[in-house]
C-alpha cells in the first residue's frame, strides 16, 4: 500500500514536471511570438512614416512647381511682346513735327499704355533706368563703356527697356556704362635728330700705298 502511494506521489510528480515544462516552452514561445510581431509592427510603422513623408514632400514638391508655372505662365507671351514693346519705345521717342504724326503718336501713346496695364496685371514690370543711375548688373546688361574722367559704372545711354515678371528678370535693360579711360602707354621719344647707323657718313681710306 505505501509502495503504490509512492508510485502515484511520484506519477503526479512526474506530471506536474511536465506540465511546468510545457507551460514554460510555452510563455518561452509566446514571448518569442510577441517580440517578433512588436518587431514586425516597429518595422511596418516605419515603413509607414516614411511613405507618409514621401508623400507630403512629394505633394509639396508639386504644390510648389504648379504654384510656380500659374505665377510665372505669363513668361512666353511676354517673350514674344518684346519686339512690339520695343517697336513702341522707338517710335514713342522720336518728336515729329507734323500734326498728322503727332496725332498717330498720340493714339500709340495710349495703345502702348493700356498694353502696359494689361501687363502690369499679370506681374510684369518694365525696368527703366536712367542716365546717370548706378550700374545694376541684376536688371541691366551693359551694351558699351564710355570712357569719362567722371564717376565711373554708371548708365550713360539707354538702348532699350528690361522687363521683369515678378521676381523674374525676363530681359535685362540694354545699356552702356561710364568707365575710366585706358591708360596710355608710355612710349620713348625718339630724337629726329639723330643719325641712323646707314645714314652715317662714310669715311674713304685717306691712306695710299705708294707703289
Amino acid at each position: 500500500m505505501h509502495k503504490d502511494k509512492e508510485k502515484l506521489n511520484h506519477a503526479e510528480t512526474a506530471e506536474e514536471k511536465e506540465t511546468a515544462e510545457k507551460e514554460f516552452r510555452g510563455r518561452k514561445e509566446l514571448k518569442n511570438e510577441v517580440v517578433k510581431l512588436k518587431s514586425e509592427v516597429e518595422h511596418w510603422k516605419n515603413e509607414y512614416y516614411r511613405a507618409y513623408a514621401d508623400t507630403r514632400n512629394l505633394r509639396a514638391t508639386l504644390e510648389k512647381e504648379q504654384s510656380r508655372a500659374l505665377k510665372y505662365r505669363a513668361e512666353g507671351f511676354i517673350e514674344a511682346l518684346l519686339p512690339i514693346l520695343d517697336s513702341f519705345y522707338l517710335a514713342l521717342k522720336q518728336e515729329p513735327t507734323d500734326p498728322a504724326l503727332k496725332n498717330y503718336l498720340t493714339g500709340f501713346q495710349y495703345i502702348y499704355r493700356n498694353l502696359v496695364s494689361v501687363l502690369e496685371n499679370e506681374g510684369v514690370k518694365e525696368i527703366t533706368p536712367q542716365v546717370g543711375d548706378k550700374f545694376d548688373p541684376l536688371k541691366m546688361n551693359a551694351m558699351d563703356v564710355v570712357e569719362t574722367d567722371g564717376e565711373a559704372n554708371l548708365v550713360a545711354n539707354v538702348y532699350g527697356k528690361g522687363y521683369q515678371l515678378h521676381d523674374m528678370i525676363v530681359r535685362h535693360a540694354m545699356v552702356s556704362v561710364t568707365g575710366k579711360p585706358k591708360a596710355k602707354e608710355n612710349k620713348p621719344e625718339q630724337n629726329p635728330e639723330a643719325q641712323k647707323p646707314e645714314d652715317a657718313p662714310k669715311h674713304e681710306d685717306q691712306c695710299k700705298c705708294d707703289a
